[in-house]
């Protein structure tokens, strides 16, 4: 076994093309051929079975070979999301024992100085000037006859550090076992085929990123990658121009394409299906997106980096009969709600999701009191809270570490980000907690208004209409952008350390 070589073993013809990118497109043919160059070089400089593989760059055709190449050569990729701050990356180096490198180039220079202990680095292009051992494409070896590494299902094939939106990162160990479950299963859900060709918006070192990467390349498909989702016209223009057949992104990413480009204006005649995980994308965004994209089917999933990526998966025509739901566990996986005391909750009572099955993956890189934490107890435990019905369809109400206590109640985030997104021209909105005499905490709302401030009375008055006076936003912000993790996400750390600055400053 060995997820990279299967996932390049797909049907496609070799000179199809795989990957659609702005520097040039590259066959899958290509793309396997140079993977194994990757890896016989990798193999070359010294590389062993299990050894890590420090892997940092932007999505590019670049990345994809130098991912590839490390599982077939038998490493273990630890992707990093760039920029990064060079202290940071030091310390990863160091917790992951990276001898090997894989960096692009606008990036080495300015992160060399942190390199310590990489004895090798493959490179896109000669970065003049570093004292470092560098390896770029004219001094790959030949991958022709290269003995691709065998390993077993729970062989780590990458350490994919989480998002940590509501708390700190950590390396999740994902096996080979794991990548392929995980894919085949989705590919399944969804219905995916080598006709298919999906804008990659979605950065591949986070893991929704890597599952459209492991799926369409395992189905025989393309994806076209573009990183100028800040410029959102641009990457329309080349959706529509690139014939795309899926478009997946996280709640902002639609949020972002209904609210500040012209997608209601545009047509896209070859695009046939939307995925959306990642968080929850509020009900009146879902309707104005099947309004705007009439006969494009929208699948919702849920998902976790501990799983791989997904977990469960809805389709349009059982979500219209379940509305609010994230559907069910994905072909071999489980979900199941449990109680405080660990046992099935009642069906519509609200407990913790608990997930097994082949996905699931094997904790997390030398930190072995989360492991046991989280993955201990007969399963995976997201820190996510649902209810199921009596068809065993999920409805997530919120994460359990995202959640405030006003007045003595406990109540969701996304409850009161929920409304506000009810306001007319919001596109964005984050609530975290503010210290507060009478209430302990209250609610801090940061939006993103085509308005800006000059909306903050209607959007008061809006929220006093529709929640509870203990939920009343006690501050509101107006931000241009809300901060972001590496993954796309809201950066609610960021956010609550943001509050807590303008508090200070303002006493």
């Amino acid at each position: 076994m060995n997820f990279a070589d299967a996932i390049l073993r797909n049907p496609a013809a070799d000179e199809k093309t795989a990957l659609f990118t702005q520097q040039g497109d590259l066959s899958h043919g290509r793309l396997r051929a140079r993977a194994l160059d990757v890896a016989a070089t990798l193999r070359g400089a010294g590389l062993r079975p299990g050894d890590r593989v420090l892997l940092a760059g932007e999505s590019s055709s670049f990345w994809v070979q130098c991912y590839l190449g490390i599982g077939l050569a038998g490493g273990v990729a630890v992707p990093v999301a760039v920029p990064v701050d060079p202290a940071y990356l030091a310390t990863m180096v160091a917790e992951t024992g990276a001898r090997l490198a894989c960096l692009q180039a606008r990036w080495l220079k300015r992160l060399a100085g942190s390199l310590t202990g990489v004895e090798t680095v493959l490179c896109d292009a000669r970065v003049p000037g570093l004292e470092m051992a560098i390896l770029t494409a004219d001094d790959f070896v030949s991958g022709a006859g290269f003995s691709v590494q065998e390993v077993g299902a729970d062989d780590l094939a990458a350490i994919m550090f989480t998002s940590g939106s509501t708390a700190e990162p950590r390396g999740v160990m994902v096996s080979h076992g794991n990548i392929l479950a995980n894919t085949t299963d989705i590919i399944d859900a969804l219905d995916i085929g080598p006709e298919d060709r999906v804008m990659a918006v979605l950065p591949f070192h986070y893991c929704f990123g890597t599952s459209l990467l492991h799926t369409h390349l395992l189905a025989g498909a393309s994806l076209v990658i573009d990183n100028r989702f800040l410029f959102p016209e641009k990457v329309l223009q080349n959706m529509a121009a690139s014939r795309c057949t899926t478009l997946a992104g996280v709640p902002s990413t639609y949020q972002i394409l209904l609210r500040r480009s012209n997608l209601k204006k545009m047509a896209f005649p070859h695009l046939r299906k939307l995925q959306q995980a990642g968080g929850k994308l509020a009900d009146n965004f879902i309707a104005e997106l099947e309004e705007s994209l009439p006969g494009v089917d929208l699948y919702v999933m849920y998902g976790q980096t501990e799983a791989t990526a997904r977990l469960s998966c809805i389709s349009p025509r059982e979500r219209h009969a379940h509305p609010g739901s994230v559907g069910r566990g994905l072909a071999h996986t489980r979900l199941e709600v449990r109680d405080e005391d660990g046992g099935l909750a009642p069906v519509g009572t609200v407990g913790e999701i608990v997930a097994t099955g082949p996905s699931i993956t094997q904790g997390y890189w030398r930190n072995p009191e989360a492991t046991a934490r989280i993955f201990g107890n007969g399963g995976l435990h997201t820190g996510d809270l649902a209810w199921m019905d009596e068809d065993g369809f999920l409805y997530i109400v919120d994460r359990a570490r995202d959640f405030l206590k006003c007045g003595g109640k406990r109540v969701s985030c996304r409850q009161i980000e929920e409304v506000a997104l009810m306001f007319e021209g919001m596109a964005e909105c984050a609530v975290v907690g503010v210290p507060d005499m009478v209430l302990g905490e209250a609610v801090c709302l940061y939006a993103v208004h085509e308005r800006g401030a000059e909306a903050a009375d209607d959007l008061r008055k809006h929220c006093e209409k529709n929640l509870d006076r203990t939920l009343h936003p006690k501050r509101v912000v107006f931000l241009d952008d809300l901060p972001r993790n590496k993954s796309g996400k809201p950066d609610k750390q960021a956010l609550k350390k943001r509050a807590a600055r303008e508090i200070e400053a303002e006493a």
